[in-house]
C-alpha cells in the first residue's frame, strides 16, 4: 500500500533516546527532560497492603483499580517520574482487535475505561477514536481476515470485513492499487499515554492510593510470614504483597530477590511529519491504518501523519546491554558474574514485558486487581506465555499471517527435550509445547514433509489419518514426556487433595480424573491422580498447565498448613503412551506382570519392569483405546522406546503424534482443559458431572459455589456437533449461528476420520442444546449447517468391550 510522499520529517524517535520535540499533537512542546513536579507529598506510610513498584501506565492502572475496588493502603513507588520509562514514548495506539481469544477482553475493557476516564477523574486523556483498518493485499491475508472474523463475532467487539470501496471512503488518500479487503474496527484509535497515566493517577489518589516519587527501591526482603520489607532511602515499608510493574527495570527488581525475569528491550521507531495539505483538507480524522504486508502502522497526527514500522527479526535491534550491563551492574560489578537463582517466592506479583502496554494497561490493571482481591483470576489469559526465548521472534512476527496451528521456530529446541528427541526429530514435524519439543505427525515416503501452514487442510491431513488408523486397528506409540508431573506425599496428602479436588481420592493402586475448581466454581485445572502407595500420589497435567497447576497446589498447601511434600518431577520423568488393540500383546512380551483385563484393570496403576526398565504403568489413554502411559526415568526413554518398537514388529507397531491423538480424543468426546473447560466455565455446563462429587464429605474448593450454580440452573451447555465442510475443519473459537445470529462458539474441533465429517464441541444456550438441534458453524466466511449429535461419535475401548461381553453392539 502507498501513502502520500512524506514531507519534512521532524522526528525520528526511538522508544528510548535523546530528548525530542513534538511539533504538534497532545504532547506538543514537551521534552523528555521536562518532568512534572514531584509528588512525594506529605504522607509517608511504613505499612501497606500492596506496594506497586513502577509508575508507568501498567502500575498506575493497578493502583487505580485496587484503590477503586476498596483496598486500603495501596502505595506505588516510582524512582523517577510517572511515565518516565517506555510509557511516555509510546505511540498510544488502542485497538479492540487481538488474534487471541481472552486478550480481546483486555482490549475491550481498556477502551471502555478510557472512554469514561476523563469524566470520572476530570483529567483530559486525549482519546481519539477514528477507527482502524487492517489492510489485506494478498489472498492469504483475506483468508486470515475471514478466519479472524469467525473468532470475533461471539465477542462484543464491533469488527467488520470490508471491501476496497468502503476502505477508500474511510481513507481517501490511500493508494488502492493492491488493496483486496480490510478488517475494520470502528472503536479503535489512539490515546496520549502521558495524559492517560495522569488520569489513572488522579483516579488512584481520588480513591485513596498513595503515589510516591521519586522513591527508589533499594532492596526487598521476604519475611517468614509471607510479607515483605521494601527498603527505600525514605525508610522501610512493610507490605503484604509486592507487584513488580517496573518495565525496563523489572529485571533489577527481580534480581533483588534472586528471580530472573527474561526481559529484553526492543528498539522501536516512529516518525511524525509536518503538515500535509491532503491531510489538512480532510473533513474527518483518518482511521488508524495497519499495512500488514508492509509491516507498519500509520495514523493522523494533527494535520500530518505518524507512522511506525515493525522491524523483522533480522533488522530489529535488541538492547541486551541494558540488562546485561545495566545500572545495577555498573554500581555493583559482581552482579555481572553472579548466577541468577530461580526460586519461588510468596506474595510477589509481576505485570511486566508488555509490547503493547497502552492498550493492555486498563484491562491488565483490572485483571490483576480482581485476581489479588478475589484470590482467583477473573478469566484465563493463556495467550500470555512468559517464554524467555521469544522476545525477538514475537516482536518481529507482529504482522505476519496468523495461521491455525502456528509454529514459531526461534531458539528451538530449548533445554526441554525428551529422551526421544534425537531419535524422532528427523522422522516427524515437531511442535512446541510449553518449551518442549513434541511430535505433531510423522513422515512416510511420499509425504510432503515440513511445516506447511494453511487455513485449509494441508500436508499433515492424510498422514494424521494414517496414524489415526494405526491406533484404531493396530498399535501406536506416542511421546508424552511434556506432561506436567508432580509427586505429593506426606501425612496430610489425602486431606490436601480431598480439599483441592472435586472427585474422590483414588484408592492405593488406582487412578482417576480429577478437577480443581476455583472458589467461584469454575474449572481451574484437570489432572490425572494416581495413588502410588499409601499417602503418595502422582499428579499429571497437560504441558501448558504445569506451573499454573503447581502454583495453585502449593499455595493451598501453604495456606492450609498441610504437612505434605510437593515435588515437581516434570523434567526428570519421561512418558511413553502406547495405544491400540495390540497394545497389551506388545507390552506383555516385555514383562512378567499379568496385563490381562482382569489383572490390570482400566484406571489402575502399578510399578512394573519392561525389559528390566522400571516404569510406573497407568492403564489409561487419551485416545480412548486400549493403552497405558509409562512413566520412567527420562534417561531410559530411548531404550524403552526401542524395546517396545522391537517387540511390536509382528503387530505392525508405529509412531503417532499429538494431531492424531487430538482426533482420537474428540471422537471419544473427551474434553480438554483450556478448550472445553477453564476458569471461564463451570464443570456442569462442560458436562463433567461424572467427575464432580458434590456429596463427598470434604468441603472442596468451589463446592458451595457449584451447589448454587446447580440450583440456579445452567444458561448454556457444551454440545457435540457434526457437519460437512469443504476442505476446511474447525479448530475452536469459531462462531456458532442460529436463525441469523451468533449464539455461541466452538471450543475445539477436527476432522473425524471415522465418520469422514467435521466434528466440534461448542457452547450454546441451553434452549438450543438438545440432540438433533440444527445450527451453523462459520469457517472462513461461510456458514456450514451443523447438527447436535449424541456423544461420543466413537465408543471407547472399555465401553465397546463391556457391550461385547453383554452381547450388545460395539459399533460407532
Amino acid at each position: 500500500c502507498g501513502w502520500p510522499r512524506l514531507q519534512t520529517v521532524n522526528v525520528n524517535k526511538l522508544s528510548w533516546g535523546p530528548p525530542v520535540d513534538y511539533p504538534d499533537g497532545p504532547r506538543a512542546g514537551r521534552r523528555l527532560e521536562e518532568k512534572p513536579s514531584s509528588f512525594l507529598g506529605t504522607k509517608w506510610k511504613d505499612t501497606a497492603e500492596t506496594v506497586i513498584i513502577g509508575g508507568g501506565c501498567i502500575g498506575v492502572s493497578l493502583a487505580y483499580h485496587l484503590a477503586k475496588a476498596g483496598m486500603k493502603d495501596v502505595i506505588l513507588l516510582e524512582k523517577s517520574e510517572l511515565t518516565a520509562g517506555s510509557t511516555w514514548h509510546a505511540a498510544g495506539l488502542t485497538t479492540y482487535f487481538h488474534p487471541g481469544i481472552n486478550l480481546k477482553k483486555i482490549h475491550y475493557y481498556s477502551i471502555k475505561l478510557y472512554e469514561k476516564l476523563e469524566e470520572e477523574t476530570g483529567q483530559a486523556v486525549g482519546f481519539h477514536q477514528p477507527g482502524s483498518i487492517r489492510i489485506a493485499s494478498t489472498p492469504t491475508r483475506v483468508d486470515e481476515f475471514k478466519y479472524q472474523m469467525t473468532r470475533a463475532r461471539w465477542h462484543p467487539t464491533e469488527q467488520y470485513l470490508i471491501g476496497p470501496e468502503r476502505i477508500q471512503e474511510l481513507f481517501p488518500i490511500l493508494n488502492m492499487e493492491k488493496v483486496l479487503a480490510g478488517l475494520y474496527n470502528p472503536g479503535d484509535g489512539h490515546i496520549d499515554p502521558y495524559s492517560l497515566t495522569m488520569a489513572l493517577a488522579a483516579g488512584a489518589r481520588k480513591y485513596g492510593a498513595l503515589l510516591n516519587y521519586p522513591v527508589q527501591v533499594t532492596n526487598l526482603s521476604p519475611r517468614s510470614d509471607g510479607t515483605w520489607e521494601v527498603e527505600t532511602p525514605h525508610g522501610i515499608i512493610r507490605t503484604n504483597r509486592i507487584v513488580n510493574t517496573a518495565g525496563f527495570w523489572a529485571r533489577e527488581i527481580g534480581t533483588m530477590i534472586g528471580l530472573h525475569h527474561p526481559l529484553i528491550p526492543v528498539h522501536h521507531q516512529y516518525v511524525v511529519t509536518s503538515t500535509i495539505p491532503e491531510v489538512k483538507a480532510l473533513k474527518m480524522e483518518l482511521p488508524v491504518l495497519r499495512d500488514l504486508e508492509g509491516s507498519y502502522y500509520l495514523r493522523q497526527e494533527r494535520d500530518g501523519l505518524l507512522f511506525g514500522p515493525y522491524e523483522s527479526q533480522e533488522k530489529m535491534k535488541l538492547q541486551e546491554s541494558w540488562v546485561t550491563n545495566g545500572a545495577a551492574m555498573a554500581m555493583v560489578p559482581v552482579l555481572k558474574q553472579a548466577d541468577i537463582i530461580n526460586t519461588g517466592v510468596r506474595n510477589y506479583w509481576v505485570a511486566i514485558g508488555f509490547g503493547y502496554g497502552i492498550i493492555h494497561a486498563g484491562g491488565v490493571g483490572k485483571y490483576l486487581s480482581d485476581w489479588i482481591l478475589d484470590g482467583e483470576p477473573p478469566f484465563d489469559l493463556i495467550e500470555l506465555d512468559p517464554n524467555p526465548t521469544k522476545a525477538r521472534e514475537s516482536y518481529g512476527f507482529n504482522n505476519i499471517v496468523g495461521y491455525p496451528k502456528e509454529e514459531r521456530f526461534a531458539a528451538r529446541p530449548t533445554e526441554r527435550i525428551s529422551g526421544l528427541y534425537e531419535v524422532l526429530k528427523s522422522k516427524c514435524s515437531m511442535g512446541f509445547h510449553a518449551g518442549w519439543e513434541q511430535p505433531h505427525w510423522f513422515y512416510k515416503p511420499g509425504d510432503e514433509i515440513g511445516y506447511k501452514p494453511s487455513f485449509r487442510r494441508t500436508n499433515w491431513f492424510e498422514p494424521v489419518g494414517r496414524e489415526y488408523k494405526q491406533v484404531m486397528e493396530k498399535v501406536g506409540v506416542i511421546d508424552l514426556t511434556p506432561f506436567g508431573k508432580f509427586i505429593v506425599k506426606g501425612n496430610d496428602s489425602v486431606k490436601l487433595l480431598d480439599h483441592l479436588f472435586a472427585n474422590v481420592i483414588p484408592k492405593v493402586g488406582a487412578t482417576n480424573i480429577s478437577h480443581m475448581l476455583t472458589p467461584r466454581g469454575q474449572v481451574y485445572a484437570e489432572l490425572t491422580v494416581s495413588h502410588l502407595s499409601p499417602g503418595e500420589f502422582l499428579l499429571v497435567t497437560g504441558s501448558g498447565s504445569e506451573l499454573h497447576d503447581l502454583r495453585w497446589i502449593e499455595e493451598e498447601a501453604l495456606k492450609g498448613g498441610y504437612n505434605v511434600e510437593i515435588k515437581n518431577i516434570t523434567d526428570e520423568m519421561g512418558v511413553l503412551g502406547i495405544a491400540g488393540p495390540f497394545a497389551r500383546k506388545v507390552l506383555q512380551k516385555l514383562t512378567i506382570e499379568d496385563l490381562s483385563d482382569s489383572a490390570f484393570k482400566f484406571l489402575q496403576s502399578r510399578h512394573i519392569k519392561l525389559s528390566d526398565i522400571a516404569a510406573t504403568a497407568i492403564r489409561i489413554s487419551y485416545s480412548g483405546e486400549l493403552g497405558w502411559e509409562l512413566y520412567h526415568r527420562k534417561e531410559d526413554s530411548a531404550t524403552l522406546y526401542n524395546v517396545i518398537m522391537e517387540a511390536g514388529q509382528e503387530e505392525g507397531i508405529d509412531d503417532f503424534g499429538t494431531y492424531a491423538l487430538n482426533a482420537l480424543r474428540l471422537e471419544k468426546a473427551f474434553r480438554a482443559w483450556g478448550a472445553e473447560m477453564n476458569c471461564d466455565t463451570n464443570p456442569l455446563e462442560a458436562g463433567l458431572d461424572y467427575f464432580i462429587k458434590l456429596n463427598k464429605p470434604a468441603d472442596f474448593i468451589g463446592k458451595q459455589a457449584l451447589k448454587q450454580i446447580k440450583e440456579k440452573g445452567l444458561k448454556r451447555r457444551l454440545v457435540y456437533l457434526t457437519f460437512e465442510t469443504a476442505n476446511v475443519d474447525p479448530e475452536g473459537n469459531e462462531s456458532v449461528w442460529h436463525n441469523g445470529r451468533v449464539v455461541g462458539n466452538t471450543t475445539s474441533g477436527n476432522y473425524s476420520y471415522s465418520t469422514q465429517q467435521s466434528l466440534a464441541f461448542a457452547y450454546v444456550p441451553t434452549e438450543l442444546s438438545k440432540v438433533g438441534q440444527k445450527l451453523e458453524v462459520e469457517l472462513l466466511g461461510k456458514n456450514y449447517s451443523a447438527t447436535i449429535v449424541e456423544e461420543p461419535l466413537v465408543l471407547t475401548e472399555q465401553t465397546r468391550t463391556r457391550l461385547q461381553k453383554k452381547g450388545g453392539s460395539a459399533k460407532v
